[in-house]
């Protein structure tokens, strides 16, 4: 009971403490240089659009402010998010401004009027293919009901026209200020999946040659970590595929990003092979309800072949193309004599073996290998391209 109480006691500074990482570790991502000059890259275009918008002709020099707002809102991660968002944003300006200048035939703005605006807006956000413009009908279409006035044409027009030139300065600005390119990050993403996995069978190797139950089980914890891992990698080299389109710098940073989804759809399949064998492992050693076992004479060559599997997913990274595939020839190997060696003989009549089920999916992981899997990426892109 008192350790309880003095656990109770000591909660709150821990909270405190935990909440306060966390506001560090955001603020720290937050301040990240991509952040900082994608923040860079909008104040420049918002600064740009404000200087051009009172030389706009007509009524439109009366509503500058709406110039910078465009700026803001075309300015995304990558050329083709911009410029797609861009567009999208105008056309559900157009359509909300449209919707307003029709309800206009109803008589001055009024709460009826209104309530009709937002619920026929939100209705035609429901539009397909509007993508972020969705968001800016209802809120045209009431600007114009509500800020438009006496002078609803006036308005509409230096709305439309401020908020297009805000959207074609964040544009240009994001086209030629450095537009990023994400290879650089796809590339250590695929580089520290494939790690994880080899890391991941050397743990178990080591597992099955220590006393049961095992003293370090972290690895049998590890299932859903790396699903995770690879459901990450996967927006990383998506991430990366987006950031080259309609990009200038590709060019200069040339990269296979079509390789890139090869490894990753490789990767996916060994993580798949790699969660089953921790599944029957952990259950071979913990779960009291499992019929299937590993006999002792053969945990020992299964840790070193499960080891050998890892040290080919490793080598991708650190050998050269011949040093891979003897390492890939060893752990094939290995694999093979281990199977055959259960086909001659059987220790345990009637128990179903755990380790036929392990080196089948050994095998089918050095297939995944043998097929391009275990390669290492194409890395033609300069390290400056991230």
């Amino acid at each position: 009971m008192a350790t309880t109480q003095e656990h109770d006691a000591g909660a709150p500074p821990s909270r405190l403490r935990r909440l306060g990482r966390t506001v560090v570790g955001s603020v720290s991502a937050a301040l990240l240089w991509p952040r900082l000059k994608l923040a860079t890259k909008a104040a420049l275009a918002a600064g740009i659009a404000f200087f051009i918008a009172p030389y706009m002709p007509g009524s439109a020099a009366d509503y500058p402010y709406y110039a910078p707002l465009g700026a803001l809102v075309a300015m995304y991660e990558n050329v083709s998010g911009s410029m797609r968002q861009g567009v999208q944003t105008l056309v559900g300006l157009a359509i909300g401004v449209g919707l307003a200048f029709m309800l206009f035939s109803l008589g001055s703005p009024s709460p009826v009027t209104v309530a009709i605006v937002m619920g026929l807006g939100v209705i035609l956000a429901g539009l397909p293919k509007i993508g972020s413009g969705s968001d800016w009908i209802p809120t045209a279409a009431l600007l114009v009901l509500l800020v438009g006035g006496h002078n609803p044409d006036q308005f509409s027009f230096g709305y439309l026209l401020q908020m297009g030139v805000g959207v074609s300065v964040g544009i240009v600005v994001n086209l030629l200020v450095f537009p990023p390119l994400h290879f650089k990050a796809a590339a250590l993403s695929l580089a520290e999946l494939r790690q994880a996995l080899a890391q991941q069978l050397w743990d178990m190797g080591k597992a099955l040659k220590e006393n049961w139950p095992p003293e370090h089980e972290d690895w049998s914890r590890r299932s859903e970590a790396l699903a995770a891992h690879t459901r990450s990698v996967r927006a990383a080299v998506q991430k990366a595929d987006a950031s080259r389109r309609a990009n200038p710098r590709r060019r200069l940073h040339p990269r296979d990003v079509e390789e890139d989804y090869r490894n990753l759809r490789d990767l996916e399949r060994l993580t798949f092979h790699i969660q089953d064998v921790t599944q029957v492992l952990s259950d071979v050693i913990w779960a009291t309800d499992h019929p299937f076992v590993i006999p002792d004479g053969q945990a020992a060559p299964l840790a070193d072949a499960m080891a050998l599997v890892g040290d080919v997913l490793h080598a991708a990274e650190e050998e050269d193309a011949q040093g891979q595939a003897q390492l890939i020839e060893e752990a094939d190997a290995a694999v093979k004599a281990l199977t055959a060696r259960i086909a001659a003989e059987d220790e345990h009549p009637g128990a179903p073996n755990a380790v036929e089920s392990i080196l089948l999916s050994l095998h089918r992981m050095l297939r995944v290998v043998k097929s391009g899997g275990g390669k290492r990426e194409s890395d033609t892109s300069p390290a400056g391209a991230s």
